[in-house]
């Protein structure tokens, strides 16, 4: 019997779109996981590969111009930039509002309890409203009040939950963290806001990483975490060091 296969996909803003081209080389490759974990953009590319969705439409939507941005509704709050109701509406489009239990593939979604600290695993009710507290970047998302928690990002706790596929019963893990590198042109009290919360986020990463039995990091440090209309060349970023990688993947993960 082969053992139970983990995916993790980490967080990492507009980065996060290389994880849609690392998904689609494991479809072409035919390389299956038994378990997902997501956290923040990885929660989002995890719940709709889970959900069963056609990998090269998401692209196609997500690369139409201006798509994206489109998602982003200001918030009149001292909360955050964005309410982030249209982007639930989208997600529970996409999953057709499916709940953990419907899904094709099992996975978890990690968030922070920003009131106790807690790092908080979803693995049942809502794909979508976990999702949507997932992604809540501090700052620029609104937290999202769900089941009594006030929650935000998942990586303010742990960008790359490798111990959460292991707590599911995974024997070997593959760990894609899009969070190398840092941006070299700070433009916005934002742009230097996320890179410090980025600085202090890598000091967790590297006392946790050390989990996974592959660990893959694309080169996509150059791409702001908000740059989202360079969807496109994510992907491929994505797509390129999966391809690079698929043989390893294979014998490691067989």
């Amino acid at each position: 019997m082969s053992p139970k296969k983990g995916l993790v996909l980490g967080a990492g803003g507009a980065r996060g779109f290389a994880h849609l081209g690392v998904l689609q080389v494991l479809e072409e490759e035919k390389i299956g996981m038994d378990i997902v974990v997501g956290c923040s953009a990885g929660a989002i590319f995890g719940a709709l590969w889970c959900a069963g969705l056609d990998l090269y439409r998401i692209e196609r939507l997500l690369t139409y111009p201006g798509f994206a941005k489109k998602l982003l509704d200001p918030a009149v709050s001292k909360e955050g930039l964005v309410k982030g109701d249209k982007i639930l509406e989208v997600l529970r489009l996409l999953t057709r509002d499916m709940s953990f239990e419907n899904l094709k593939i099992p996975l978890a979604i990690v968030a922070t309890d920003i009131e106790s600290g807690e790092l908080v695993v979803f693995s049942e009710g809502s794909v979508a409203q976990a999702v949507r507290a997932s992604i809540s970047i501090p700052g620029f998302f609104k937290p999202y009040r769900y089941q009594g928690r006030l929650l935000v990002d998942g990586a303010v706790k742990n960008r790359l939950p490798v111990h959460i596929a292991r707590n599911m019963g995974a024997e070997k893990v593959l760990a894609v963290d899009v969070k190398k590198g840092l941006m070299t042109k700070l433009s916005s009290a934002m742009d230097i806001l996320l890179q410090s919360i980025e600085i202090l986020e890598d000091e967790v990463f590297r006392a946790h990483c050390h989990g996974a039995d592959l660990l893959i990091q694309p080169d996509i440090g150059h791409i702001g975490s908000f740059q989202f209309d360079r969807a496109e060349e994510g992907i491929r970023l994505g797509r390129s060091i999966a391809f690079a990688k698929s043989s390893e993947i294979k014998r490691i993960m067989a």
